[in-house]
């Protein structure tokens, strides 16, 4: 389906959440563009919800109107199993051509926490993609609260959907950074 981004490390343990072994997705592709080119694209948040199915919009947070650590934005999620909701998410990781991560909701107890990691090549840049669930409450932690015995059936579903945006969003990230 995306035969050029690579999703061979794509589950990680990683610690526990509500029991079940925590996994993070993560997904990695050769982009034949520079690291500055590639950052100015990842750092972009109102360019994400292009790539997505599930993220309708984001909208810098009053006050913040830059990628830089600490800095704050709005995001609009829809998912068929819980509807609609917006988050506020946390730029907690700034290294400028390097990397770009923000944790969603609380940054000390995340509902999740995504990262784009930048390395230069010979050719570009391989960019990866990371998100982690947890370990704060989420709408992961809700759907589990109402069927504890499936937890593990409910992370791994949520992880597949998470690594299949994940693939879409660095197929779209590399489409652009290309030309």
């Amino acid at each position: 389906m995306y035969p050029d981004v690579d999703a061979s490390a794509d589950v990680l343990i990683r610690t526990t959440f509500l029991g079940v072994t925590v996994r993070e997705a993560s997904v990695s592709v050769d982009i034949a563009a520079p690291p500055e080119r590639v950052w100015e694209l990842v750092t972009d948040i109102t360019l994400m919800p292009h790539f997505s199915n599930e993220l309708q919009s984001a909208a810098w947070a009053d006050g913040f109107r830059i990628p830089e650590l600490g800095a704050q934005f709005l995001g609009t999620n829809r998912h068929p199993a819980i509807g609609e909701w917006t988050t506020t998410s946390h730029i907690i990781d700034f290294e400028p051509l390097r990397l770009f991560g923000w944790a969603v909701g609380n940054p000390v107890n995340p509902a999740a926490v995504w990262q784009f990691e930048l390395n230069p090549t010979p050719e570009g840049t391989r960019l990866s993609y990371t998100a982690r669930i947890g370990p704060g409450p989420s709408g992961v932690s809700m759907l589990i609260d109402r069927e504890p015995g499936r937890a593990e059936e409910i992370i791994t579903s949520r992880l597949a959907q998470f690594r299949a945006g994940m693939q879409t969003t660095l197929a779209g990230i590399r489409q652009l950074a290309e030309v």
